[in-house]
């Protein structure tokens, strides 16, 4: 009979989540960095030493940390230092200007003004502002005002003459410079914000440090211990890979972050490779994971490229940002280098063009353990589906989609397709692992809403959109720790409460497992935040008494 060693840590008195399909228990200790023993709180007693940390759990529920599969941790955190230009503060259009002209007052002529979060469906206007409106509010700065999705821009006209765009700029191919009756209206989508990208101010690397640190608390301010940063390169190109380091080695990064770098639009894939950062180098604080490859826009911004067309004034299927040859030479190229890749494509369009080339680059180079990944995958068919299960790729969606712009989605869609997005029911009933997450700061990395619309799936204004699609609250865990662990290949350290893992624990403030859905939503909070044994929040003061 082995003899354990005394624990660090011993989480007893309450309800502990192991993993989906495993008995809850009353207890968790916690040693060296990984789980030590779970049970019955008086089987763990022995356990318990002069040194021990002990925390009552008193009811409550523990489960493993978080896994946000899919965020972007340094904008998002960056973000946050910028004009928030959220619903939440901007719910009429006099409204988000006025934050644009506060921002004004407190720069010097010239100085770029970044907001970000507007959503032109919940503006009482129901309409993007217009490049004069940011005139008005900020005549003598340059305004870059990023929409929720990320996929659209709108610039003012100094903005625009800072970029050279012009009324006869060519439109780069991937990307849309709108004009009404001839006339800029500073609304840029995709690849037509680069000239405009290519002047904004750039960041110091203290900032994105600080941007890291930032994101990271807020994260754990929700029992999130792991995310994978889900475009390195695409604030501020190898910067970002420098600033990860200098953020972990000097102990400003309070989560585990997995690396997907960025190839294609403007990336920095081909440095990475030169230096060796390849799929799972590096260690549990900082690993290099998938590439990332962007095919289409957002189905809010009807920029998702999709094969039935939108609603509105004029028709669209969206925006391809890449053709199909150049989508399968470099989806060829970063499998043939060995490369887990993760690709943009929320459309059915766009997932299709996804899904070809992943297929021709498996045929070629065969390799059952993979795992590609289609990033959102919202508005995918049955056929795509059952291939991507047959090949080995998984989806990775933002269920909390359905619940923030849930609504959008059947005003450009009046049809059959919002029902079927982000099939969670669906998915893991056929094998899939989708794995739960925000996709931060495009929706704020708080957890609720996203178990909340996993559990109903209902919108923020009530709205129920394809209630057949809703999972239990066991599963909504799993796709929030399991699931998020598989997708990205660290299912061996993380995920679970087994003895082995990874310590790392979240305590919320009541019973996800017996709660109601709106409880969960209106009346829960993260109590505790536990990464590798070490507390990273705490928001009742327990930890230190």
């Amino acid at each position: 009979m082995s003899i354990l060693p005394k624990a660090d840590v011993v989480l007893r008195g309450g309800r502990v989540f192991v993993g989906y399909g495993r008995p809850v228990v009353e207890a968790v200790a916690l040693w060296s960095g990984k789980v030590l023993a779970v049970g019955p709180s008086a089987d763990l007693e022995p356990l318990i030493g002069p040194s021990t940390k002990v925390v009552e759990l008193r009811g409550r529920l523990a489960t493993p940390g978080l896994f946000e599969a899919h965020a972007h941790l340094l904008p998002m955190g960056v973000a946050m230092a910028e004009v928030d230009a959220r619903p939440k503060n901007a719910g009429t259009l006099d409204e988000l200007l006025g934050l644009i002209k506060a921002a004004a007052a407190t720069k010097k002529p010239g100085e770029w003004i970044m907001a970000r979060g507007y959503d032109h469906f919940q503006l009482d206007v129901k309409r993007h502002p217009h490049r004069s409106e940011l005139d008005a509010a900020a005549p003598n700065n340059p305004v870059y005002l990023v929409r929720t999705c990320g996929h659209l821009a709108v610039v003012n006209s100094l903005a625009l003459k800072m970029a050279g765009i012009t009324k006869s700029s060519p439109v780069p191919a991937g990307g849309a410079i709108e004009q009404v009756n001839g006339d800029l209206t500073g609304l840029l989508a995709e690849n037509g914000r680069l000239p405009v990208k290519a002047v904004l101010s750039p960041v110091s690397d203290e900032d994105l440090v600080a941007g890291i640190e930032r994101g990271a608390k807020y994260m754990n301010s929700f029992g999130i211990t792991s995310t994978m940063d889900a475009a390195v390169g695409i604030h501020s190109k190898y910067r970002e890979m420098v600033a990860y380091r200098t953020a972990v080695r000097t102990g400003r990064q309070p989560i585990r972050v997995t690396q997907c770098l960025l190839d294609i639009p403007e990336g920095i894939l081909d440095q990475c490779y030169d230096e060796g950062l390849v799929t799972g180098s590096g260690d549990d604080m900082l690993r290099i994971g998938p590439v990332k490859i962007f095919t289409d826009g957002s189905a809010g911004g009807k920029t998702a490229a999709m094969t039935k067309v939108y609603a509105g004034e004029e028709e669209t299927h969206g925006i391809y940002c890449l053709t199909d040859k150049e989508m399968e030479e470099a989806t060829m190229a970063v499998h043939a280098k060995g490369y887990h890749l993760a690709v943009h494509a929320i459309g059915d369009g766009a997932i299709e063009q996804t899904l070809v080339a992943m297929e021709k680059a498996l045929a070629k180079y065969p390799d059952a353990d993979r795992r590609h990944r289609i990033e959102h995958c919202g508005f995918n068919t049955m056929d795509q589906m059952k291939r991507m299960r047959k090949a080995g790729i998984e989806p990775v969606p933002q269920p909390i989609f359905i619940y923030d712009f849930g609504d959008l989605y059947q005003s450009v869609m009046p049809d059959e397709r919002p029902a079927q997005s982000y099939p969670m029911k669906t998915w893991i009933d056929m094998g899939f692992r989708p794995a739960a997450s925000t996709d931060a700061p495009v929706c704020d990395a708080n957890i609720y809403p996203n178990f909340y619309t996993m559990l109903t799936r209902k919108t923020s204004k009530g709205t129920v959109i394809g209630g057949n699609e809703a999972i239990s609250i066991e599963r909504a865990l799993q796709a929030y720790t399991e699931f998020g662990a598989y997708v990205n290949k660290c299912e061996d350290h993380r995920g679970t409460l087994v003895p082995g893992m990874a310590a790392d624990v979240a305590v919320f403030s009541r019973d996800l497992l017996t709660a109601s859905p709106e409880d969960i939503l209106h009346d829960t909070r993260c109590d505790l935040t536990i990464l590798g044994g070490a507390c990273v929040y705490d928001a009742t003061g327990e930890w230190g008494r």
